[in-house]
């Protein structure tokens, strides 16, 4: 199956504020959007921004004939930074305080949700607690379980983050707040408290229609989290994964990520 092609999408600001904050948040508009199709919302990784998502937004609604809404979380990219460190509990505050928020501002009722690793689990957390919202989900690279393997990859982040130009990298997409998004994020996923980590009862709500990918190579988990994410829910659910691609298979291969994505979508209905 090839890759729809259709004229580029463009992007426009829009103001979205949480009582923590603001954050900075694009719609993304195709030339040639299909009127009553669900919109695109994603959801960045740990270490995410808007930026990071690269074109990745414009290409996949553009494929899709959706509108979308790409946003920056609060401490990460342009938003606002956190007032206070977030804890443990912070998928909690974001799949069940943070984003219905955005979509009530946004207008969004129906959205698909394509999340990347921490956005993915978001996203699958969002639809088991609200399993009436969401048209589909795409979760790339989600985590429902911690693994050996997601603290090694970690670790190993962390010695970058000391001996690389890691931290310039990102300070390009966050600014001043870099360090502090790195830091939550490698201190919480090797926090002793964090390690029992467990979602797989929490997301068998879910009932929309489910694409699971995951790079085969991908370097902070194993296809142990797909095999459990699939399994858990009673939607109808596709899992794939990538040959040959890591943790980050939309920036590897987004052709792939968009073909398996619009397919999955026009498969559905959604």
């Amino acid at each position: 199956m090839s890759t729809p092609t259709s004229p580029p999408a463009g992007r426009r600001p829009l103001s979205l504020r949480l009582p923590q904050g603001r954050l900075e948040a694009v719609r993304v508009r195709p030339a040639e959007a299909v009127p009553g199709r669900a919109p695109v919302v994603f959801l960045h990784d740990a270490l995410g921004s808007i930026s990071l998502w690269r074109d990745l937004p414009e290409r996949l609604c553009s494929a899709t004939g959706r509108d979308g809404l790409v946003y920056d979380r609060l401490g990460h990219g342009r938003s606002d930074p956190w007032p206070d460190t977030p804890g443990l509990d912070y998928f909690d505050v974001e799949y069940g305080q943070s984003l219905p928020e955005v979509l009530r501002q946004a207008d969004i009722e129906r959205p698909v949700l394509f999340g990347h690793s921490d956005g993915a689990t978001i996203a699958l957390l969002f639809a088991a607690a609200f399993p009436d919202v969401p048209a589909a989900v795409v979760a790339v690279a989600g985590h429902v379980f911690i693994e050996e393997e997601t603290v090694a990859g970690v670790e190993e982040a962390t010695i970058s983050w000391r001996t690389t130009d890691l931290p310039v990298r990102l300070a390009r997409h966050h600014g001043e707040k870099a360090e502090s998004v790195f830091r939550f994020w490698s201190e919480t996923w090797r926090d002793p408290a964090f390690r029992g980590l467990s979602l797989v009862g929490a997301i068998r709500p879910i009932r929309c229609p489910l694409l699971v990918l995951q790079g085969e190579k991908d370097e902070h988990a194993t296809a142990a989290q797909v095999e459990a994410i699939a399994s858990a829910v009673s939607g109808p659910v596709r899992t794939v994964l990538l040959p040959g691609l890591g943790h980050f298979p939309h920036r590897e291969n987004p052709e792939r990520v968009i073909e398996e994505t619009a397919g999955f979508l026009e498969e559905h209905g959604a």
